[in-house]
């Protein structure tokens, strides 16, 4: 059996389908009938060559993010049948074949049951955006009920996410975005803070009376990061970065007594070990989702793989919202 599969062959390279051969999955591993990819920045720049932190050589299939249907269960495959719709971070980095294709086949650890209240293209826009913002809230910042959140880039792919989950586990949460997104997170409920016309001395003093914010994510890296150093509170606070790969001063951090961890979603994916807790952070969204406490927020624009050019430069441009390549049924 072979499907349908779209390469890239060098940086900067169009797409070319393909027919691939269709592997047996093996021990603990489904192979899923992709009905949606997800796009994150992270994919256009694997496309251009830009991600040597991603590890995955040109020629390759493209994207980590899927929601699909398993069509063949393998050995050992746990809780997961043939018909069962799954999402999940499934490969696309570290020499995997990435979901901008019609089968992929998945290790069981790395999937979650589908949410029932969600489209396939809805649930394609979730996994990187929710375990990365899982893994430092929760996993790394503990946050709790009544703690002052700042998130970095709240109209962002991770960002409004992470709105979402400070938010269910009773956090009150502030986001900084350009004025002309004020909107996304306020509707969100998140105080918006406009970086461009506010100091970060200013937006502490007047969000925490100067005492500055329990948890602060960085998803921006670069002069954002050291913004967060600066905001956070004394002795207890914990800054988060998904980008924190520049080179940085801890002094205004250790002055303050408090704590960084660095989050990198890539890492089970590339190394292998450790990704059952990848299936377990989309296991408690997908209950938060059909509780209504998590919504993905997408582009406007539909997308198949026959305008894949477009989805690809709509992210690298910065789109408003996930983009989502729907590939079949």
């Amino acid at each position: 059996m072979t499907y349908k599969a779209w390469f890239v062959d060098a940086p900067g390279a169009r797409f070319e389908e393909r027919e691939s051969a269709h592997s047996v999955p093996g021990e603990r591993q489904v192979l899923v009938r992709v009905a949606a990819a997800g796009v994150n920045p992270l994919d256009t720049k694997i496309r251009a060559g830009a991600a040597a932190h991603a590890r995955q050589p040109l020629p390759a299939v493209l994207c980590v993010d899927m929601a699909g249907t398993i069509a063949e269960a393998g050995p050992g495959a746990g809780g997961f049948r043939v018909g069962d719709e799954v999402y999940g971070m499934a490969g696309g980095v570290g020499g995997l074949q990435g979901t901008l294709a019609e089968f992929v086949t998945v290790d069981i650890d790395l999937v979650a049951h589908k949410p029932k209240n969600l489209t396939m293209r809805q649930a394609a826009a979730l996994p990187l955006s929710v375990i990365t913002a899982w893994e430092g809230l929760v996993d790394r910042a503990n946050v709790q009920e009544g703690q002052a959140v700042l998130i970095h880039a709240g109209a962002g792919g991770v960002g409004n996410i992470a709105i979402q989950i400070a938010q269910a586990f009773g956090a009150s949460v502030f986001a900084t975005v350009s004025a002309d997104k004020n909107k996304v997170v306020e509707d969100l409920g998140a105080y918006a803070i406009d970086y461009r016309s506010t100091t970060v001395e200013e937006y502490v003093e007047a969000c925490t009376q100067g005492r500055g914010f329990d948890v602060v994510y960085d998803t921006v890296g670069g002069a954002t990061l050291d913004a967060s150093f600066v905001s956070v509170r004394r002795y207890t606070g914990r800054v988060l970065s998904s980008l924190g790969w520049g080179t940085h001063s801890l002094a205004p951090l250790s002055f303050r007594g408090a704590s960084y961890s660095g989050v990198f979603t890539l890492l089970p994916l590339l190394t292998g070990e450790n990704r059952a807790p990848h299936g377990a952070i989309l296991r408690r969204v997908a209950a938060m989702v059909e509780a209504g406490r998590v919504t993905p927020f997408l582009s406007e624009e539909r997308f198949s793989p026959a305008n894949l050019e477009a989805a690809f430069a709509q992210v690298a441009a910065g789109s408003f919202g996930k983009v989502v390549v729907e590939i079949g049924s």
